[in-house]
């Protein structure tokens, strides 16, 4: 198991999510073809975390470092921060910033 992680990234995890579901099960190769395709910033946050798992396993000196698998990648959500801006007549509104947690593992 290489397990590579980003927390606190400045996304939500509803953005991300999809992504993680369209390379759950796939080789590690084959999913960073399906990621370098789509332009979103979801992609390029997954992607990166990819690669990360992939160098920790070729770091350890995993035997089948060339054919790993996805095993789980798993976005949860983050804490939030909170701002305001202000509305009509002297209200405000809240702005929720949201972040998520991104991990993959790979076997």
């Amino acid at each position: 198991m290489y397990v590579a992680k980003h927390l606190y990234a400045r996304m939500s995890a509803r953005k991300v999510r999809p992504f993680a579901d369209l390379i759950r099960g796939e080789t590690a190769d084959s999913a960073l073809n399906i990621l370098r395709y789509h332009p979103n910033r979801g992609a390029r946050m997954i992607e990166k975390v990819l690669k990360s798992a992939m160098a920790n396993a070729r770091d350890r000196r995993a035997p089948n470092a060339h054919n790993l698998t996805v095993i789980d990648v798993r976005v949860d959500g983050g804490p939030s921060s909170r701002r305001w801006r202000p509305k009509a007549r002297g209200s405000s509104m809240t702005i929720i910033k949201r972040t998520s947690h991104i991990s993959v593992e790979l076997g």
